[in-house]
């Protein structure tokens, strides 16, 4: 079983935000799936169901983003899964232009705070990690300002190519495995 967990923040204010494209690629997942995540368990909205032949528990946290590990842990102490091999974590990434994708199997939070709270809980930095592409902040914003900012209409063209290709890219990390996902989907974007 895979734990599939999109970072965002909870509420409408924060609907279509950079910072909630892990929602955006859930969603896309449970559109896809028929797989409802309407459930509240864990701090998050889980759904259960199939992705590609695999079953799957999709997460949306609701703690907000810096506090992202808290559902995360609770999520993979109930369900007892191999975290290191059955989690997979999708985010933004303002290193990337929007549009662009990288698939990771380990590695740093890289400045992001819900990596950041996620690696903390967890101990080590050893899962599964969808990134989004989301550009980087124009100079003289404030971080957080950008990352809660929305995208301009040609961006948005870019990105719900991206989630589509996020979407892709979880259906080959349930499948075929770390290697086939980064080598078919990783992307620049523009």
């Amino acid at each position: 079983m895979y734990i599939i967990v999109g970072l965002g923040n909870p509420g409408k204010q924060y609907e279509g935000t950079r910072h909630n494209i892990g929602f955006d690629v859930i969603d896309a997942l449970s559109d896809k799936y028929n797989i409802s995540v309407i459930e509240r368990k864990h701090k998050a909205l889980i759904g259960k169901g199939v992705v590609a032949g695999q079953k799957v528990i999709l997460v949306k946290p609701l703690t907000f983003m810096n506090l992202s590990g808290e559902s995360v842990r609770e999520v993979l102490d109930y369900y007892k899964v191999d975290e290191e091999e059955e989690l997979i974590v999708v985010y933004d990434d303002i290193s990337l232009v929007p549009g662009g994708l990288r698939i990771r199997g380990k590695g740093s939070a890289g400045g992001h705070n819900g990596i950041k709270n996620i690696l903390q809980h967890l101990g080590h930095d050893v899962f599964k990690r969808v990134k989004v592409g989301v550009g980087e902040k124009p100079k003289g914003w404030d971080l957080v300002d950008h990352v809660l900012g929305r995208f301009t209409t040609e961006e948005r063209k870019a990105v719900d190519e991206a989630v589509k290709v996020a979407v892709e890219a979880v259906e080959l990390l349930v499948t075929f495995g770390l290697d086939e996902a980064m080598n078919k989907c990783n992307r620049s974007g523009k």
